[in-house]
């Protein structure tokens, strides 16, 4: 046998017969055959890949291989296979493969999917370490955008304080103002600390306390229709006539006496944004009230 033949191990891992990791090539197109360098992810996957398309990506990229090329008498100290010179990345396959079709003009391949959330803290904090600037603003952009928002708060929110990106970390705790104060457990909840998710928690609090200021005067409706004409849904209007719906005893908008129903939408949406932390299992059993009484 010689030192090059490879054998199998039980788990399928190729591996030479010295017990050492056997490389392989990555998918296309990060297997070309006239490209001028490999890249080799921490578990052992080459990728050849142009420096051109690299050097324009990424300052980092430009400054290392513009650095002085070993002489000939100097390659025995420098890795290289098929003639290519071989640079050992830290970041896995998985990482880098995405990472360098950000890179790639848009003819070779596509830009990968963010559908895997876990991954996406990985491809930022190597968009930053090899100063991917427009690849780092191109997740930004694709993952924290309303869409996936809506849906994704809390695990957009995990993302962004992970990847201490303050911004993206503001805009998804708002969005997460419509989700419940205590989250069902998701994956990303372990990218972030303790005190990260008790911030969170008092941010909800605390804005729960300033919606219910908003209960003491509807001058903030009056400043935004400016006159019940522009409202008349409230007071029962319909070009002229009333509707026989109850009216409340209450004046509260324009000097008028508006509907019952009106004002119970606005009682049961300022219960909605108290934010009182409830476990889920509570509020479906029921709790205690303020006066020690079962509530059901």
């Amino acid at each position: 046998m010689t030192s090059i033949a490879s054998w199998i191990n039980g788990n399928g891992q190729q591996r030479s017969c010295e017990g050492m990791p056997a490389q392989i090539y990555a998918s296309p197109p990060f297997n070309h055959a006239k490209a001028d360098v490999i890249l080799r992810s921490s578990d052992d996957v080459d990728f050849r890949v142009f420096r051109l398309f690299l050097s324009l990506s990424s300052s980092f990229f430009e400054t290392l291989f513009d650095l002085p090329q070993p002489s000939e008498e100097d390659l025995t100290d420098t890795e290289t296979k098929d003639g290519l010179p071989v640079i050992s990345i830290s970041e896995d396959s998985r990482t880098l493969d995405a990472l360098l079709r950000f890179c790639y003009p848009c003819t070779l391949t596509e830009n990968p999917s963010l559908d895997h959330f876990t991954d996406v803290i990985k491809l930022l904090e190597a968009a930053r370490k090899y100063s991917l600037d427009q690849v780092e603003n191109t997740i930004r952009k694709t993952l924290f955008n309303p869409a996936i928002l809506e849906d994704n708060s809390l695990r957009c929110f995990a993302i962004a304080r992970q990847a201490r990106m303050r911004e993206e970390t503001i805009l998804s705790a708002r969005y997460s103002l419509r989700t419940p104060l205590v989250p069902d457990w998701f994956a990303e909840i372990e990218m972030i600390t303790s005190t990260d998710l008790l911030a969170l928690l008092a941010y909800h609090q605390k804005c729960g306390k300033v919606v219910q200021t908003l209960k003491l005067s509807y001058s903030w409706i009056e400043g935004h229709y400016q006159s019940r004409a522009a409202a008349p849904w409230i007071f029962g209007e319909n070009s002229g006539c009333y509707c026989g719906c109850p009216r409340s005893t209450t004046v509260r908008l324009f000097g008028q006496s508006h509907l019952v129903w009106w004002e119970e939408f606005m009682e049961a949406t300022f219960q909605d944004s108290e934010g009182e932390a409830v476990c889920p299992n509570c509020a479906r059993g029921g709790r205690k009230d303020d006066r020690g009484g079962q509530a059901t």
